[in-house]
């Protein structure tokens, strides 16, 4: 029987245990620095699934671990979920975990427990029929994802000093094959006038005035953005204003509005502050990429700048073709590659540290922060059988 046979076998096998596994998951809520239970959870199952080493780093992601050698994988996926949002949105219990016509339903199934489950899995058949190649592979749950994209493995990079030479993020692709992402970055541009009576205005200086120029700029700057075959075009847009005044019956003396910027490939940070601060200096507006800092489960407190880097390989990188040749042999057909849509951890582990990402998930991304978010089991089956397929052919 040929090594492709055997894995899919053992996938279809173990196609109950990874649906239920996800349920489990799904039932155990994880907002954003509040992962601890479902941390403990994942851990369990490493440990049952018989991975050589389990352990918790200092931040709170949890780290399986197969094998020695000296090629190093790492397959991840974020256990933290946004909130469910207007509950009257959803036709069923987000936190049910039940498993109903060929779906695993429930908040987290698809964003992206479904990924968790499913990597468990290859790491149990991995032990059953063993490594087959000189590697160390490194199943991570990671923290905290929700709230800053790569900021988990910011911390496995330089704190628990693991650097794979690939990593397989598990993030929704629908069981196609990914190589990039837009990046982004949160900007806050901050405007001080001068108040006076409402009454004459004329006295004053007005924030929000001054403001709303700029954003009428900054709305004609997303028309002209750079734009890449591959990726995309960039955008910024406006999502949130703020002003103060010393009373509703004043001219507003302080205003600042927050910027989601969508970087694509040719863009960074220093190219997209220079053109938002070309725009607002007539204005007197002070420009600030913001910086996330949060304390984690473990009491750990850590952050990053809110700026995360665009990444994209080619379609010959040999960690694609690597990827597209391990799905053809499971499946028999050519796999869509493709791209994501929002941003990932790829924003750190590639876009940072330059290490090669693919992007291989079950589920459809449309479900991701959506109501009624569901996974399907036969995903769930095809993804356990990728992440085995890759590490033994690495």
């Amino acid at each position: 029987m040929s090594l492709s046979s055997i894995i899919l076998e053992k996938a279809n096998q173990y196609r109950d245990y990874t649906a239920r596994n996800l349920s489990r998951l799904v039932q155990t809520k994880s907002l954003s620095t509040k992962e601890e239970n479902v941390i403990h959870l994942i851990e369990s199952m490493m440990k049952e699934a018989g991975f050589d080493e389990v352990f918790i780093d200092g931040l709170g992601n949890v780290i399986g671990r197969i094998g020695n050698g000296k090629k190093i994988i790492a397959i991840d996926g974020h256990v933290d979920t946004v909130d469910v949002g207007n509950i009257n949105n959803w036709s069923f219990d987000p936190f049910s975990g039940e498993i109903k016509d060929g779906f695993v339903l429930g908040r987290g199934s698809v964003d992206q427990k479904g990924g968790v489950a499913s990597f468990i899995t290859a790491g149990k058949i991995l032990k059953e029929i063993g490594l087959q190649n000189d590697v160390t592979v490194y199943f991570v749950g990671s923290i905290m994802e929700e709230d800053c994209d790569g900021l988990c493995w910011k911390f496995i990079v330089e704190e628990d000093k693991i650097k794979p030479d690939v990593v397989i993020v598990t993030e929704p692709t629908k069981c196609n094959i990914y190589r990039g992402q837009r990046g982004r970055m949160e900007i806050e541009v901050s405007f001080h006038g001068i108040s006076a009576h409402g009454s004459a205005p004329e006295r004053g200086k007005n924030a929000i005035y001054l403001a709303a120029h700029s954003l009428i700029e900054i709305e004609k700057l997303n028309e002209r953005l750079m734009a890449d075959e591959f990726l995309g075009k960039g955008s910024v847009t406006c999502s949130q204003i703020v002003s103060n005044s010393p009373s509703l019956c004043a001219v507003a003396d302080y205003c600042r509005f927050h910027l989601d910027r969508r970087l694509t490939f040719g863009e960074d940070k220093k190219l997209a502050i220079t053109q938002i601060e070309e725009l607002v200096k007539p204005f007197d507006g002070k420009v600030e990429v913001l910086y996330y800092e949060e304390t984690s489960f473990t009491g750990k407190k850590y952050g990053m700048e809110k700026y995360y880097p665009t990444w994209k390989l080619e379609l010959d990188h040999p960690v694609i073709k690597k990827g597209i040749d391990a799905y053809k042999q499971l499946f028999n057909s050519e796999p869509i590659v493709d791209k994501w849509t929002f941003s990932t951890n790829g924003v750190v582990i590639n876009g940072l540290f330059g290490i090669p990402v693919i992007g291989f998930g079950p589920g459809d991304e449309v479900y991701a922060h959506a109501p009624d978010e569901k996974c399907p089991v036969d995903d769930l089956f095809k993804a356990s059988a990728f992440y085995t397929m890759f590490v033994q052919s690495f």
